[in-house]
């Protein structure tokens, strides 16, 4: 995650992101995002949150060493952001959705946040989209695994496709929905990570699969990602 960037990970929202507005980055991680958000909005101000204390230290330290005075992180939870209404004229949130058993919720959150003609910017993996090569029944069970491990933490894994439904339920207009693929670099690292989730509830047998699949050279791995762009009207 601090390898994201606004160009390889928010593109779709870049012409939003012009000098003096005000920004809210919502599940920002350890904020290599978010960094690069309050620099191509300077002097306007962006707020970064999680939910995790540990990534806000690691953002707030990445903010200290590179002194970027405009950019400010808080523990927060998404479903009841500590702001008042109308706060900002922009929202981001990239991988954050399809961790959670209510997006409508957090997004009717965020709604309420955003100020009356501002955009909101989301993305969200789907898992169907998953392209895998090379392929055998193994691996596809192996990441079915890992999927159902996924949903039983509360999550959606199809979350990508929803974007749009959910902004809607959430009282958006304007929905505009894009997609892309992102093909990663080393097979070792996303087959590693998928490996160590599995093994941590039991399951040796596809850990090892996804293992033994991730040494292949000529391999690939490409994920599915949904994004969109909505407002809220003046």
């Amino acid at each position: 995650m601090a390898k994201r960037s606004l160009r390889s990970h928010g593109e779709f929202f870049l012409s939003y992101l012009t000098a003096g507005v005000s920004v809210l980055d919502c599940g920002c991680g350890p904020g290599s995002i978010t960094l690069e958000i309050a620099r191509a909005v300077r002097p306007g101000r962006v707020v970064g949150v999680d939910f995790g204390p540990t990534q806000i230290e690691q953002a707030a330290a990445r903010t200290k060493s590179q002194a970027v005075e405009n950019l400010t992180f808080e523990v927060a939870d998404c479903y009841a952001l500590p702001f008042e209404s109308d706060s900002f004229d922009r929202i981001f949130s990239h991988a954050l959705l399809e961790h959670l058993a209510d997006p409508v919720r957090a997004l009717t959150a965020m709604y309420r946040t955003l100020k009356p003609g501002g955009v909101i910017g989301i993305c969200s993996p789907d898992w169907s989209g998953f392209i895998l090569s090379p392929p055998s029944l193994e691996l596809s069970r192996a990441v079915e695994a890992y999927t159902t491990l996924q949903s039983k933490n509360g999550g959606d894994v199809g979350a990508g496709r929803k974007l749009g439904l959910h902004l809607a339920a959430a009282g958006f207009q304007g929905v505009r929905m894009s997609a892309r693929y992102e093909c990663y670099p080393s097979l070792r690292f996303i087959g590693e990570y998928l490996a160590l989730q599995l093994e941590r509830e039991g399951d040796a047998r596809s850990a090892q699969t996804l293992r033994a699949w991730s040494a292949n050279e000529d391999g690939l791995f490409a994920q599915a990602w949904v994004s969109a762009v909505a407002r809220k009207n003046t």
